[in-house]
């Protein structure tokens, strides 16, 4: 009986392991794992540890608090579970899963948090970690991604990243990044905090910067109180009614999935995806009440969640397909005014959150490891936001054919607005921020680009004619396919990211490399490896050589 695929379509009515509460400016999201709802079976959640579906919860759970509830300001995360708050990823689920499930996993959940650290940036939303128990592994990852940690002082409560003593593996990367890039904890005492099996508690946790307060038990909650509403006080949220977050409309089948705006087609002798993302297909909404009634049927917004729930899926789920060819399909005109919609709006708390959708959808398609090529044919709306796929793409093949003109339209958007993980826009990260060939970009925008200036510019990698076009296209996907994947996820990790670093490229340039590595060696995950004897009563058989 094959495995059901992992659908992250989810709301609150369905929730297993989250409580979300929101009362005026402040939303309290209670982890209560339940152990009987794993989403594989072969393991119980226990100590309010989690799987993906628990992670897949929590990624739903901010996005209500993102766009159905405008009037919270600051949010407390926390246990319902008496003396833990959470004990991090499940154990027994990785050393049941395959490879590919536990880099994917860990992958999902930094993304997640990294939308809470978005959301602090972008969005006015405040986070403090009310950990009122035990926090080891991934819960204390969780903690991290917060904006300040308040630990319980109840002379057994700490917080700990065991991963290294425990199970051979990283921190998971986030979390030893996050330690010394976000919270600065010196270097030799986040060494032996991450070799602690025990972990680091009271004063000393708070002295080494592991936490930034520790409270008794019995003012514990009134402390928290009282620092979440200083921090929603200087949030900019507006209060007001918020836009319901419909349920997805997907048709699932063995050859893809359709959506609205989004169609995905699987060639699976070829391992291809051959995306499709369609422009309006009337006028977008211009005005604020007409954008709000609305709502999920925004075209922005609805876009952006269909694609960012067609990458999830894909990504997960069609492990094999190792090639995803992007196009567009409809009127460049209406992508570009929903653009000057986007840029006029700005401000507004629900365009804003629009925004802040595409921008981590953007960035979920530039960390995921797939070949990414764009075509651009005579049809494509690859114009201001629906650029960026195109920029996000390994490669950009654009016909060349004057009977049949094909375009691209550079606007205001490709500037900045949707920046990369390491904080340049598309743009910048293809000319290494080289000021001539951006200006030359510039002054390009507004109009129809075609293919010759397009190359001449550099916004395209080949235009090929008419004649060659197929020809062009089948070669360069025959040889993509018969190359290692593992060679290419290092080779197009390297490339997307080029010039700037900073603390996400860190945490998945190790993802990809280190913690990838490190769970295919039999240290970690052989059949005597650490991860995969823990709760055996055996000791793990290390391979002494260090490599």
């Amino acid at each position: 009986m094959s495995t059901p695929p992992v659908d992250f379509r989810t709301e609150p009515q369905q929730y297993r392991h989250w409580r979300l509460n929101c009362e005026g400016e402040v939303a309290t999201l209670a982890m209560d794992v339940s152990e009987d709802a794993g989403l594989r079976p072969g393991y119980k959640l226990k100590l309010n540890s989690y799987d993906l579906g628990v992670d897949i919860e929590l990624h739903d759970a901010l996005q209500r608090i993102r766009f159905e509830h405008p009037e919270v300001r600051a949010v407390v995360v926390t246990s319902m579970k008496d003396r833990i708050f959470c004990s991090g990823a499940n154990i027994f689920m990785l050393g049941l899963s395959s490879h590919a499930w536990k880099v994917n996993f860990c992958k999902f959940t930094n993304e997640t948090r990294n939308g809470m650290e978005d959301a602090s940036q972008h969005s006015g939303l405040k986070f403090i970690a009310a950990l009122n128990g035990a926090c080891a592994g991934g819960g204390y990852e969780l903690a991290l991604a917060c904006d300040e940690i308040f630990l319980i002082d109840d002379r057994s409560s700490a917080v700990a990243l065991p991963e290294v003593p425990l199970l051979g593996v990283l921190p998971g990367t986030g979390g030893l990044t996050r330690v010394t890039d976000k919270r600065r904890v010196r270097h030799d005492l986040a060494d032996i905090f991450c070799t602690l099996v025990e972990g680091v508690r009271g004063q000393r946790a708070k002295d080494w910067r592991l936490v930034d307060a520790v409270v008794k038990p019995a003012q514990f909650q009134e402390a928290v109180q009282a620092r979440v509403r200083e921090l929603a006080a200087g949030s900019d949220r507006p209060g007001g009614p918020g836009v319901a977050l419909t349920r997805l409309a997907r048709e699932d089948g063995p050859q893809g999935l359709r959506y609205r705006h989004v169609e995905v087609s699987i060639d699976r002798e070829k391992r291809l995806a051959t995306w499709v993302v369609r422009a309006p297909q009337a006028p977008v909404e211009a005005g604020i009440e007409a954008i709000l009634a609305a709502g999920a049927d925004w075209w922005p917004l609805a876009m952006a969640r269909e694609l960012d729930d067609a990458i999830l899926y894909m990504r997960t789920n069609e492990l094999d397909i190792g090639t995803w060819v992007i196009k567009t399909e409809g009127d460049a005109a209406q992508v570009l005014a929903a653009d000057e919609i986007l840029q006029r709006h700005a401000a507004h708390w629900f365009v804003r959150e629009t925004a802040g959708m595409l921008r981590r959808t953007l960035a979920r398609l530039d960390v995921t490891s797939r070949t990414l090529y764009a075509c651009v044919e005579p049809g494509s709306c690859f114009a201001g936001t629906l650029l960026e796929l195109a920029l996000a793409a390994d490669r950009i093949y654009m016909l060349d054919d004057e009977e049949r003109p094909a375009a691209l339209v550079i606007d205001e958007r490709n500037f900045g607005a949707y920046p990369m993980v390491n904080g340049q826009s598309r743009l910048q990260r293809r000319f290494h921020e080289e000021a001539g060939p951006l200006e030359a970009v510039r002054a390009a925008a507004g109009r129809p680009v075609g293919p010759r200036e397009a190359l001449e510019l550099g916004l395209v990698t080949f235009a090929p004619d008419s004649l060659d076009w197929d020809d062009e296209i089948r070669l360069a996907l025959e040889e993509r396919r018969a190359l290692s994947p593992d060679a290419l996820t290092g080779l197009e990790a390297n490339l997307r990211f080029s010039g700037r670093e900073n603390m996400l490229t860190r945490i998945f340039g190790r993802l990809t490399a280190w913690q990838n590595w490190i769970f295919n060696r039999p240290n970690a995950a052989g059949e005597k490896g650490a991860l995969k004897l823990y709760g055996k009563g055996e000791q793990a058989n290390f391979d002494w050589n260090r490599v």
